[in-house]
């Protein structure tokens, strides 16, 4: 399981929605959540991901020091401020473009499995006492948001980076 967490000011996330499945060229965005101070969340579920791996991450997450304290130092977490997250699920972190120029998705988990583990992930955030809001899972979303720093961290379940 890979996360992108930003450390944000400001976040939200629409979706483009249909007033009718007939009438695709009446788009509007729909909202689907916001959120102010805290950290913006992209997770991308694997094929090999299991619960276990969404449990690491949300407590990682959770504790990660990257706000500052009085003394301009990250020694803060999002859990200490009582700040909010902003959670995407995004399937493209699993891309594989080492070879050839279209990126291959293998190693993402099919549709069903990945909702349950973003659900799952999701859960164990509010359970850590976060405040957390989400992204539509597989729909085209609008995400916009400022990057406070910018701090960006990567994490990968598997410790590979």
């Amino acid at each position: 399981m890979r996360a992108v967490v930003q450390r944000v000011s400001e976040a939200t996330v629409t979706y483009v929605a249909s007033s009718s499945q007939q009438n695709l060229l009446d788009k509007r965005e729909q909202l689907c959540g916001g959120i102010s101070n805290g950290v913006l969340v992209y997770i991308g579920i694997g094929v090999e991901d299991a619960e276990e791996d969404a449990e690491y991450l949300a407590d990682k997450i959770a504790h990660l020091r990257i706000f500052m304290d009085d003394c301009e130092k990250m020694n803060l977490s999002i859990l200490d401020l009582n700040y909010e997250a902003l959670v995407i699920s995004q399937f493209t972190l699993l891309a594989d473009a080492r070879k050839g120029r279209r990126p291959s998705y293998s190693q993402a988990a099919e549709s069903s499995r990945a909702k349950a583990l973003y659900e799952f992930f999701c859960e164990r955030l509010r359970e850590q006492g976060l405040h957390v809001q989400m992204g539509k899972f597989q729909e085209i979303m609008r995400v916009r948001y400022i990057n406070e720093g910018p701090v960006t961290i990567l994490l990968d379940s598997k410790k590979a980076f």
